[in-house]
């Protein structure tokens, strides 16, 4: 069955510019920007079937967050740089007559003193209404955007984001929903973790948290330290001391029905080094499922490398050279406290469940299998 469309489908010329192989109608189109502490990133998809088709996307290192740490304001170079990508999204967004949007903003702009100063500058000079949204809904967003990865086998899920400036971490008990249902239970926390009764079977949040710690702020914190070995351990043993307040299972759970997913540069990165990839390529990381031992693998031969052989490692690539480390000792750490051999890869995060959040609300998903 094809997707609902919207009253009013077909009443807009098609659009003229279109990197899609055919010409999208605008009145199915959404577009979703995530502004966080490193990069500036957006989709613009259209609803196909129960999945979502992307038509254009932007991403963009703009480092906003740049000095937040020492100084609590967004500086003017990081402005700067972040209006000037948000102008090329505002462009796009034209192009393509995007009418259903959501652009949202995290961790830095939630800490920035000078945040809602920067919103209205961004108003002013692109026309775009930056909305800056709470750590609960950023980690409910991206459980929903790695619903398609969830197995069936899965009763205990994990779900980690490792942003720039913050790493969400929501633990799920799914053992009462039955196991082909369990994708499409994930999918209907878009009305909240705690959400009133439905019909349906439910996911059970047992726990979530936000620790304001992320690859730019871990990396920020202990710049000072001049061996590379050291400053990992340090950073590692940093993020797990903020990890003790989180803790929805006295013992560790059973290797069993459990599964963890990780959404992030750092997760895709590490995959793309353990497949050996010199180019990136997403259909190859996206739902890659890695052991520990290969993780702990990779992050060694990151050590072993330095920072000057990181620097030139093209499996890494010059963005995410300089912030490997930092998110290397988060998911080392995560996978000290919470040992797996089902550590699903998601490339896929806050700009995804944004989209799904947003067909899903309008009705223009089908209920079908992910």
């Amino acid at each position: 069955m094809a997707p609902k469309r919207p009253k009013g489908a077909g009443a807009f010329p098609k659009p003229v510019e279109s990197p899609a192989p055919k010409p999208s109608d605008p009145s199915a189109l959404y577009a979703a920007l995530d502004l966080g502490t490193n990069s500036c990133r957006m989709l613009i998809a259209q609803p196909k079937g129960s999945q979502i088709h992307v038509v254009d996307s932007f991403s963009k290192s703009v480092q906003l967050g740049s000095g937040l740490e020492s100084t609590g304001r967004l500086s003017r170079g990081s402005m700067r740089r972040t209006i000037q990508a948000m102008r090329i999204c505002q462009q796009k967004l034209k192009r393509h007559k995007v009418k259903s949007m959501r652009l949202v903003a995290t961790e830095a702009c939630r800490r920035a003193k000078n945040a809602r100063e920067f919103v209205r500058q961004v108003r002013r000079e692109t026309g775009l209404q930056l909305e800056i949204i709470q750590p609960e809904e950023e980690a409910r967003l991206a459980v929903i955007s790695c619903a398609p990865l969830v197995s069936t086998k899965t009763e205990q899920l994990l779900v980690v984001d490792i942003g720039g400036g913050s790493t969400e971490l929501v633990w799920m008990d799914l053992t009462s929903v039955p196991p082909l249902e369990r994708a499409r239970a994930i999918m209907r926390l878009r009305s909240g973790f705690h959400s009133a009764d439905s019909p349906f079977p439910a996911a059970k949040v047992v726990d979530w948290i936000s620790v304001p710690l992320g690859v730019a702020t871990l990396r920020d914190q202990f710049r000072d330290v001049e061996d590379d070995s050291a400053r990992f351990a340090l950073m590692s043993w940093f993020f797990e001391e903020n990890l003790s307040e989180f803790a929805p299972y006295k013992d560790a759970p059973p290797s069993e029905g459990f599964q963890i997913i990780g959404t992030s540069g750092t997760v895709t990165t590490v995959a793309a080094s353990h497949l050996g990839l010199r180019r990136y390529d997403r259909t190859k990381v996206d739902g890659l499922r890695m052991t520990s031992e290969q993780i702990d693998k990779v992050i060694r031969g990151y050590l072993d490398l330095g920072p000057k052989g990181r620097r030139a490692d093209p499996r890494i690539g010059l963005d995410r050279q300089a912030l490997i480390m930092s998110g290397s000792a988060i998911l080392q750490a995560l996978l000290r406290c919470w040992p797996t051999d089902r550590l699903s890869v998601a490339d896929r995060g806050l700009r995804e469940g944004l989209l799904y959040a947003q067909m899903s609300a309008d009705g223009v998903l089908e209920d079908g299998p992910f």
